[in-house]
């Protein structure tokens, strides 16, 4: 038990920060238009600046947070972060002007790259044996918190805009609770390393991570991937609407098979395909699902075809936790920290970079002034993604 509890702190942590995020994107759009008095479009414009500073800020303090864990170890990096993350949703919760919710947004980004300390704490605490299968624990509990934030954070928002934010402030706080009662620290202090600002940028930690064997290749086959399925959560609502007509419900119902579709591959399958493929098996299979089933979409014109390749599209949550532990096995204990910051950053250089490009490719393609109608060429990009990194993971 005394084991188990801080690998359940873990997975509810991600879990939060998952619902957190999901959970005030429903009341968004209202509380800009409260606090700053505009229409619908001008409070566009102000959420697409709040994700992107969220983004930029997390691209920037990944490698900051995982090189500061690695330096003063886990517990106190995530139980800190934890705790302004409480008082950063209280924040937003009492905000009253555009510009104090943009600083909070800010820090929010700061907070959220615990991502990569709490998978620091996971590559700590596993055997190489146990590494996929807890990584994959790591996707589930993040995939679960995208299915139930937005659902929650809806019921919430009956009762006004500020009342999501409390009750995630909440929340944190308890966990924040739970977590002093139970984390313990995982990085021994032989094992610790003295902080350095050129590997605690975004770049310098690229560097110094891609130089060890084979890690370059990795990081690559990574960004692929985080790049390739940011497609979804930009562009498929769109795309469902232009192609097969889906109202926003249907389009939120395929969404949420989607997300438990991941969850079911990263929390339960994951074992097995590991246990009878491998790793490197389970990442070619992972790649194969998501080049077939990208390359599908690209041309697929009944919505009822798209519901059936789920389940294939789904096996793509492979990828990942495989990944992962075979980057953290190939660096010593002291750069576990910088590696999952390292990590973190490419996840948010794709989402800055990604919305851009897939909404111009399908603007391109949908409407009166298309080169061609084909809304489904927006997926070819991450089928050609796919299939580069499939071909840079053969053995």
């Amino acid at each position: 038990m005394r084991q188990s509890l801080p690998v359940v702190f873990i997975l509810i942590t991600l879990m939060l920060d998952a619902i957190g995020y999901g959970l005030i994107m429903p009341v968004m759009p209202d509380l800009i238009r409260e606090v700053t008095g505009e229409d619908l479009s001008h409070a566009a414009l102000w959420g697409g600046l709040l994700t992107g500073g969220f983004a930029v800020m997390q691209f920037l303090f990944g490698p900051v947070i995982g090189n500061l864990s690695d330096r003063y170890g886990r517990k106190l990096v995530l139980l800190l972060s934890l705790g302004m993350l409480a008082a950063d949703y209280l924040v937003l919760a009492l905000a009253g002007s555009i510009w104090l919710i943009f600083l909070a947004r800010l820090v929010n980004g700061v907070t959220s790259a615990t991502y990569g300390t709490a998978s620091a704490y996971i590559a700590d605490i596993s055997t190489p044996q146990q590494k996929a299968q807890r990584f994959g624990l790591i996707g589930a509990a993040f995939g679960a918190g995208f299915i139930l934030g937005p659902a929650v954070g809806g019921m919430l928002g009956e009762y006004g805009t500020r009342a999501p934010f409390l009750a995630a402030a909440g929340v944190a706080a308890l966990n924040l609770l739970f977590g002093l009662v139970v984390m313990r620290e995982s990085l021994k202090p032989e094992n610790r390393r003295a902080f350095d600002w050129r590997r605690a940028n975004p770049f310098g930690a690229f560097k110094n991570i891609g130089r060890l064997p084979g890690l370059g290749r990795f990081l690559t086959v990574y960004f692929a991937f985080e790049f390739a399925f940011t497609v979804y959560p930009v562009i498929w609502a769109y795309f469902a609407t232009a192609r097969f007509g889906w109202s926003a419900g249907q389009v939120g119902l395929s969404l949420a098979y989607y997300g438990l579709g991941m969850v079911l591959v990263q929390g339960v399958l994951m074992r097995g395909a590991i246990r009878w493929l491998g790793r490197g098996g389970a990442m070619i299979l992972g790649s194969a699902a998501a080049l077939v089933s990208f390359a599908f979409l690209t041309v697929v014109e009944s919505g009822m075809l798209a519901l059936v390749l789920i389940p294939i599209s789904s096996l793509s949550g492979l990828i990942n936790p495989a990944l992962r532990a075979e980057m953290s096995d190939r660096v010593e204990a002291s750069q576990q920290g910088e590696l999952q910051g390292a990590l973190a950053s490419l996840h948010a250089m794709g989402m800055i970079a990604a919305p851009f490009v897939y909404t111009q490719v399908f603007a391109a393609f949908t409407g009166s002034g298309a080169v061609i109608d084909l809304p489904g060429m927006v997926f070819a990009l991450p089928a050609i993604l796919s299939l580069v990194a499939l071909i840079l993971l053969r053995p």
